[in-house]
């Protein structure tokens, strides 16, 4: 039984796919957080255009 266990508790051969999953979970989290960031600023910009073009009329 011990062997079994210290063979189990050696094992890493799925420790790098979880890690890789790690690793692209946090850039998706990332470039979701940018472009929410630059649709919110570039949604705000096109209101301040349409609004001058408007009030140009």
């Amino acid at each position: 039984m011990k062997t079994l266990f210290s063979r189990f508790a050696s094992d890493e051969s799925g420790a790098t796919a979880i890690e890789y999953g790690m690793i692209a979970a946090l850039i998706a989290v990332v470039i979701i957080g940018a472009l929410k960031t630059v649709g919110t600023s570039l949604s705000a910009k096109f209101s301040a255009i349409s609004g001058n073009l408007t009030a140009t009329q």
